[in-house]
């Protein structure tokens, strides 16, 4: 493997906090063994977050890790936070987390790293508070990849709008920052609408009929995250008979992050036109993965990878960065997506 690992000694600075409430609990496979991991779910009310759970139950059950009934933290800080509490009174030797609100957790983090429990966060990364490992794609690409494509989609002229993650949040933060830096560098003949939506569908649903009355010249939507914004954008659009196939005259071109089946089916049907991946069988994967490296004492340091990713160095600790392909018509076949590959073994 070209992952370097580093000696024993060197863990102590990067051991971290984590996760999540007593809510929600399910029972996994070998709760009662040594060198637990609790794993917290951010969410259950995404198509994303529904299957990186299927991937790391399926992790789970086939012996990857030792884990405690797994939580749901409901996208709440105080649920996360009594998770943390709970899975570290439990005996956890390491946990998975994936915090919503990348602000309020450092203090858990700090209060887990005393105890030397360390934290593997998923798709989100902590702005304080000492980490083990990040697993997440580089957000900033996403929001790049999504100006470029409609930039050129609508050869550099129309209204956009964007439906804004939450900007608690580094994913929001980077994907609402790199997109806005790139329409404004690349594409200044765009007109970008940004709308708050907390990664919450109905908000974005009823912001984006206020912005068609008010810029019914609207030809352009860039949607943070699919699991969340699909369906209500898609029935908001056919209500108003704005759903036209891609290529065709009236079309209101779409870009989505997440990667979904929905949004696979969503492309095919020309719904939409396009979605970045992330990967949830990567997240599940390698969350699991360095879960039974920090139990093990290993550590690593910054470089590229052998699953084609590569680690930083973030002042809290070390960033696994996933690569997350642009899907279109063109490759929304490709059986190397993950999902094209759910319900297969």
């Amino acid at each position: 493997m070209r992952l370097r690992r580093t000696s024993v000694a060197a863990c102590a600075a990067l051991l971290a906090v984590a996760a999540l409430a007593g809510c929600n609990r399910g029972s996994d496979d070998k709760a009662g063994s040594s060198g637990k991991v609790g794993i917290d779910l951010p969410r259950s009310d995404s198509d994303f977050w529904n299957s990186y759970n299927s991937y790391i139950e399926k992790g789970v059950k086939a012996g990857d890790v030792s884990a405690l009934p797994r939580t749901n933290s409901q996208n709440d800080i105080g649920k996360l936070v009594a998770n943390v509490q709970s899975f570290a009174n439990e005996g956890a030797k390491a946990i998975v987390m994936a915090p919503q609100d990348t602000g309020a957790i450092a203090s858990t983090l700090d209060q887990m790293a005393k105890k030397k429990i360390p934290v593997i966060s998923v798709d989100t990364r902590p702005d304080k508070g000492p980490v083990y490992m990040v697993v997440r794609a580089d957000n900033k690409a996403y929001g790049t990849k999504a100006c470029e494509y409609l930039g050129e989609q609508l050869k550099g002229k129309g209204k956009v709008a964007e439906f804004e993650g939450d900007l608690s949040s580094i994913n929001g933060r980077d994907r609402s920052e790199a997109f806005a830096a790139c329409m404004e560098s690349k594409y200044p003949g765009i007109k970008v609408i940004p709308l708050v939506t907390n990664w919450d569908g109905a908000t974005a649903s009823a912001k984006l009929q206020t912005t068609l009355a008010s810029d019914p010249d609207l030809n352009g939507i860039y949607m943070q995250a699919g699991g969340v914004f699909l369906q209500p954008t898609l029935a908001l659009l056919q209500q108003k008979n704005l759903l036209k196939p891609a290529g065709t005259a009236g079309h209101i071109t779409i870009i989505s992050n997440d990667g979904i089946p929905e949004e696979f089916k969503a492309i095919k049907a020309g719904q939409i036109d396009a979605t970045v991946s992330q990967p949830a069988d990567l997240y599940a994967k390698y969350a699991l993965y360095y879960a039974k490296e920090a139990l093990a004492g290993k550590t690593f340091e910054p470089g590229t990878t052998d699953h084609d990713s590569t680690i930083i160095k973030i002042p809290n600790g070390l960033e696994d960065q996933l690569p997350a392909p642009l899907v279109t018509k063109d490759n929304v076949d490709d059986s190397s997506l993950w999902a094209n590959q759910l319900g297969k073994s």
